[in-house]
């Protein structure tokens, strides 16, 4: 990978991508891409450590064990925080999202530490959250939209914020969605989210370069995206 290309890591796919979030790292490659950029999408296996050199880091959803397997292999390898400290964006979702933040508790009870990336805390809800979930965001003009399957309850603290406020389903419990700090975002939807989000992916790409990027023309893409979520509005 040379010096100019942008390098997206994504971080465990083997344990972190049970619910297809592993196609966000091709939806940001593509839409460099697109835009004449070079993009590469590099794994970060847990047979490997995480490189700090990287553009941008992603997270997937994944299964009770394979959260807690990821955070301890993720809290014991410097480069994520590293690069994190060093301003480099981190999107995570779902168990990502928990994994990023102070601790979490699993459905057993057992609590874990989590990266301290994102200030929230994860405990067990009652009920699990398996729906459709549309969000305001605050950081974009248009709706979030995504899958949930989670039974967290996840609670920010005053150093993040929340990436939206919830119009439809769960999200973290309190009528809030997903958390921001700086540039690391974490969210409960599944899609991908940024396949579903382009303007998401789009910010986030923008903290990469350093600037905003031109609108790509993917008419088709909005016509599909619009219907989606007035079918999901109406119901």
């Amino acid at each position: 990978m040379s010096d100019s290309t942008v390098g997206i890591g994504l971080l465990l796919p083997e344990v972190l991508g049970t619910y297809g979030d592993s196609g966000n790292a091709q939806v940001l490659c593509k839409r460099l891409q697109w835009r004449g950029y070079d993009a590469e999408v590099v794994p970060v296996s847990l047979d490997s450590s995480v490189p700090s050199t990287l553009d941008l880091y992603l997270l997937g959803g994944g299964e009770d064990m394979a959260q807690v397997l990821a955070a301890d292999f993720l809290r014991n390898s410097p480069g994520l925080r590293s690069a994190a400290n060093a301003g480099r964006p981190v999107f995570g979702v779902c168990a990502g999202l928990q994994i990023l933040g102070t601790r979490f508790r699993g459905v057993d009870g057992v609590e874990h530490a989590g990266l301290g990336l994102l200030d929230l805390v994860t405990e067990p809800a009652q009920q699990r959250a398996v729906a459709e979930l549309i969000a305001e965001p605050d950081l974009l003009e248009t709706p979030l939209t995504g899958f949930e399957n989670h039974q967290g309850a996840s609670v920010l603290g005053p150093g993040s914020a929340p990436l939206g406020r919830v119009v439809r389903g769960t999200g973290n419990g309190d009528g809030t969605e997903g958390a921001v700090t700086d540039h690391i975002v974490g969210t409960y939807l599944h899609g991908p989210a940024l396949a579903r989000n382009p303007e998401l992916a789009d910010l986030l790409l923008s903290w990469v370069m350093g600037h905003a990027l031109k609108p790509l023309d993917l008419a088709e893409v909005e016509t599909l995206r619009s219907e989606r979520l007035a079918a999901r509005r109406a119901r």
